[in-house]
């Protein structure tokens, strides 16, 4: 195991965590040789220029005005809608350094320079793009990082749920479940998943492996996660790992609908593994 597998995976028996921490990591197999200190570092600085603008007893409203004018007005983060699929969209090293990228990470990013504030902000699992809220005196302000920071209002919110619900649903369903907070696990696993299906869908095996193993990692519990991977072993012709997580998927999920589909594709590995012997 590499240092940096063996540190995400320390930190990941953490029930509380460093995200950008954990979010430089997961780069670590895309990019062996990333500093993280030195992401961590830059984070530090660019909270370190905000900070210098406010006033002492600056209101929250006051400090993410001042970030949003400073993360993307001066330094000009914006979400990469040209090439969204992009993988360097969802390491946070790529992000910092190309200043484009998706929801999550662009929401990691203001997060962290927030946390930095002290600004009470939250990630928002929001269907279809992530978000961020702020909570203040009067309740709280809902803000899209990838578009520059924009609060969003009850309507907007709507016009966006009606994208990936029945638009009678996204009229009347009240919002607050859609704007619960989302754990740091929930974060890193999202990014994670999306890189899994990029990897996926481009035909990098490998890479989608590693990602893969990082996830079991976050949520170790999953049984689906644990059937992807074997799955994925599988097509790579691993088939002592593949047969021990299909195993262990079928003991997690005798009754899953595909359960007997995959005690057929145990059968086939049995036969193979015996072949290797």
């Amino acid at each position: 195991m590499s240092s940096n597998l063996a540190r995400f995976a320390e930190i990941m028996t953490r029930e509380q965590f460093d995200l950008a921490e954990a979010g430089l990591l997961l780069a670590g197999d895309a990019y062996p040789d990333l500093d993280v200190d030195a992401g961590l570092a830059r984070l530090d600085g660019m909270a370190g220029a905000v900070r210098s603008r406010l006033a002492a007893d600056a209101f929250p409203e006051q400090k993410a005005t001042s970030l949003n004018h400073y993360l993307f007005q001066e330094l000009g983060f914006s979400g990469n809608s040209s090439d969204y699929f992009d993988p360097r969209n969802s390491y946070l090293n790529e992000v910092l350094a190309r200043r484009t990228g998706i929801p999550i990470t662009l929401s990691i990013i203001y997060l962290e320079i927030g946390r930095r504030l002290g600004l009470d902000l939250q990630g928002v699992s929001f269907p279809g793009h992530f978000l961020v809220k702020l909570r203040v005196r009067r309740g709280q302000l809902i803000l899209d990082p990838f578009n520059r920071g924009e609060t969003l209002g009850e309507a907007e919110l709507r016009r966006r749920l009606a994208q990936v619900l029945p638009r009678a649903q996204a009229r009347e369903a009240p919002l607050d479940p859609y704007l619960a907070s989302a754990s740091r696990r929930d974060i890193i696993a999202r990014v994670l998943r999306n890189l899994k299906h990029i990897h996926l869908k481009a035909g990098r095996l490998d890479a989608a492996l590693a990602v893969m193993n990082r996830m079991l990692l976050v949520v170790p519990e999953s049984a689906e996660e644990l059937r992807d991977r074997g799955l994925l072993y599988q097509e790579l012709e691993c088939f002592r790992p593949a047969l021990s997580d299909l195993e262990n998927y079928l003991r997690r999920r005798p009754e899953a609908p595909d359960a007997v589909e995959l005690r057929g594709r145990v059968v086939e590995l049995q036969k193979a593994v015996g072949r290797l012997n």
